[in-house]
């Protein structure tokens, strides 16, 4: 079943010439997480404020279970589309206790009935020992799981997550993140999710959607937008690639660090750039070789190193954290990876 349908939305603000939201479509299957990831000004937040109802379309239509909720001529108010928002700062009210925070959208429910249910909800999300506390008595992992449970608790069609790890200091933010999809998936909630952090996109979304100046760029699997992106932003923008300038050949694509044997349907002598990342290179010490290493960040586990090719280009490589180079060891530099890389032509 679809939950959401989304058909050329368009949005533009204050008579801008440029769209803030450019004819995007998509839909959204039960049980699904989709993540909207882009850097900021794509659109992420507009087209989630456009499914929520609290901003209008300016084109397009947008269906929730089939129904028509927005378009040019229907226009159906937010608190009439069974739609739960989770916000970047929580928006829990610091006068109410967890348990009254959660049971905030729960009128026309008799008192038993919502004791029942928050009590649910609360126990799903490991907080039920702290219903009589206040907003300002809790961290910040335990904030954002109220306003989950709170989202949750009416049972809504479809759940809207706006930046809701951002405020989170990094080393909470991974376990929260780990913890809240677990809730979602055992829930099997139906999930828009907006980040502009390409890891937290890949580990929340059964699928991505990839924005860029209010147009989606490419939908699909992590798997897919990952290793088989479709334009050179997505693979820049989700695995900071370098781009290696090649010419096709009968063997592959010659390169400044030799030949990639992986052969692709294009004229011979056809310039291309091949979406290269630091895992995708190896490199070893030969003062004859190709590279300089120009800089080198250990990142704990693995060396992230900055390669000069003779031909100017820099590229980047990982290491193990144990192989320690300085800057200005002259190396030989290849590509090791196993698997297809992506091509586009130049």
């Amino acid at each position: 079943m679809t939950t959401l349908e989304v058909r050329n939305l368009a949005k533009r603000f204050n008579g801008s010439p440029n769209a803030a939201v450019n004819d995007i479509s998509f839909e959204l299957s039960d049980n699904e997480i989709l993540a909207l990831v882009g850097p900021s000004g794509c659109g992420k937040t507009t087209t989630l404020r456009l499914i929520a109802g609290l901003e209008r379309p300016d084109a397009g239509s947008i269906r929730l279970n089939r129904i028509l909720v927005a378009s040019e001529a229907v226009f159906v108010p937010p608190e009439q589309r069974g739609v739960g928002m989770i916000f970047q700062d929580h928006a829990l009210f610091p006068h109410l206790t967890v348990f009254d925070n959660v049971a905030f959208g729960l009128s026309g429910k008799t008192t038993a009935e919502v004791r029942t249910r928050v009590g649910e909800m609360l126990h799903m999300v490991g907080l039920l020992s702290h219903s009589k506390r206040y907003p300002h008595e809790l961290s910040g992992g335990e904030r954002q799981r109220v306003a989950l449970a709170r989202a949750l608790t009416p049972r809504p069609v479809l759940v809207l997550m706006d930046e809701p790890f951002s405020s989170l200091d990094a080393d909470l933010r991974a376990g929260v993140r780990e913890h809240v999809r677990g809730i979602l998936k055992s829930m099997q909630a139906t999930v828009v999710f907006v980040t502009h952090d390409q890891e937290e996109a890949l580990y929340m979304g059964d699928r991505l959607a990839v924005l860029k100046k209010g147009e989606l760029e490419q939908i699909g699997t992590p798997e897919e937008i990952f290793h088989e992106s479709n334009t050179r932003f997505v693979a820049e923008f989700m695995g900071h690639s370098d781009f290696l300038k090649g010419k096709v050949t009968r063997d592959g694509i010659q390169t400044a660090i030799g030949l990639v044997r992986q052969i692709v349907d294009l004229p011979l002598s056809t310039a291309v750039e091949i979406a290269i990342r630091a895992d995708d290179i190896d490199f070893h010490v030969d003062g004859s070789g190709n590279a300089l290493i120009i800089d080198r960040f250990f990142r704990g586990a693995f060396n992230l190193y900055r390669l000069r090719l003779d031909t100017g280009q820099v590229i980047h490589a990982i290491n193990p954290h144990t192989n320690i180079l300085p800057v200005g060891t002259r190396v030989q530099a290849f590509v090791s990876a196993e698997h297809s890389l992506t091509v586009f032509t130049q």
